[in-house]
């Protein structure tokens, strides 16, 4: 008999989700919800589980490997194409399912039961999402290994609409209430290094074109002087390189934004920035300070610092982003931060600047043609 908790009734939530991980250890199946649609789901290790899903599931497709973000997903895809690092990275945890080649023998994948990978993935390709929800996400955090889910179906929007199909065949049923977006995840597949909707959701074609863009920033101190007058710059050449205009760029594949290691949030750009940028045509008035955080350094594919310092500061925090994070200048100079020097101490940094933005456009240019 399938036991249904209603979270919204619940005096602690750590009790539902120890009792989940408790079935899911004895084999059972729990159905959980997530902000597009209520998925029931396996423990990994479980060969019985996998079977009984792979039953549910009426297809050859595979069943998707539930994980809790990013760098465990390379644990388990460790071969994972750069296109689909860029979308987990920027998508998870949300309503987005990438499907890509089968992990090879050296991934954890490879490390299951012979029977269970075989459930999971029939063919040559696997499924990855990571829910954004906190129930089956701290369900994951204490189980010894990753969940599988049947694939979503749109109609299992309430918990009610799942009990009518699955009464008495899966262990427990977790209640939050009907799902956030009212539709069910975005599937992509990722082929060659290219993505393309294999399942329309929640998340639509032009939001995975701007996710999948490449995205350049460009780091100071304050981010009101020399990183804004960079971005600014950046943006008026490559837009002139491609032919397009400046909001076109994101259609193209390219997002362009600066910040500071010492940013204060919402201070204008300086008004000497702005007034030499606007002789050139290009109008930075509009632009509010940001500080660097993680998410910006997570998403960035190529970061520029305007000095060394600012490069070693970074990288005493992240040291894995090395090959990320460079220094603007590629003779290894620093570019002075013009404050308190006066209008020409302007003049000379920003044509510092846009010296060494050249080279990055070129080789920018050398990939698109």
């Amino acid at each position: 008999m399938t036991e249904r908790i209603n979270l919204k009734q619940t005096d602690d939530i750590r009790d539902v989700i120890h009792l989940a991980v408790q079935y899911l250890a004895k084999g059972g199946l729990v159905a959980f919800p997530t902000a597009t649609a209520y998925v029931v789901a396996g423990q990994s290790l479980n060969a019985s589980a996998m079977s009984k899903l792979r039953a549910y599931s009426q297809s050859d497709e595979p069943l998707v490997l539930c994980v809790k973000g990013f760098d465990e997903a390379l644990d388990f895809q460790p071969e994972m194409p750069p296109i689909g690092q860029k979308l987990a990275k920027r998508c998870w945890p949300g309503p987005v399912v990438l499907e890509m080649d089968r992990p090879g023998p050296d991934s954890l994948f490879s490390q299951l039961p012979s029977e269970v990978q075989s459930q999971i993935c029939p063919g040559s390709r696997i499924r990855l999402r990571s829910p954004a929800h906190e129930i089956i996400y701290q369900t994951m955090r204490l189980s010894p290994s990753p969940l599988v889910l049947l694939n979503e179906q749109p109609k299992y929007q309430t918990a009610d609409s799942l009990m009518e199909d699955f009464e008495d065949q899966v262990a427990l049923i977790i209640d939050d209430g009907p799902s956030r977006f009212g539709d069910q995840s975005t599937i992509v597949s990722i082929t060659d290094n290219q993505w393309s909707i294999l399942q329309p959701g929640v998340v639509k074609e032009t939001t995975l074109k701007r996710l999948s863009s490449e995205i350049y920033m460009f780091v100071c101190t304050g981010n009101t002087c020399r990183s804004p007058m960079a971005e600014g710059l950046f943006r008026k050449m490559l837009a002139d390189k491609l032919g397009c205009q400046e909001d076109e760029l994101s259609d193209h594949g390219f997002i362009v934004g600066s910040a500071g290691l010492a940013a204060a949030m919402g201070a204008p750009p300086s008004p000497e920035g702005v007034t030499i940028l606007a002789e050139q045509g290009i109008d930075i008035q509009a632009h509010e300070s940001q500080p660097l955080t993680e998410r910006l350094l997570e998403q960035a594919d190529y970061l520029y610092t305007m000095t060394q310092g600012h490069r070693a500061a970074i990288l005493a925090e992240r040291p894995d982003l090395e090959k990320s994070v460079r220094l603007l200048s590629p003779e290894g100079k620093d570019v002075s931060d013009p404050i308190g020097g006066g209008f020409q101490c302007y003049v000379e940094c920003k044509k510092e600047i846009e010296q060494y933005l050249k080279s990055i456009i070129a080789q920018i240019n050398k990939s698109v043609e």
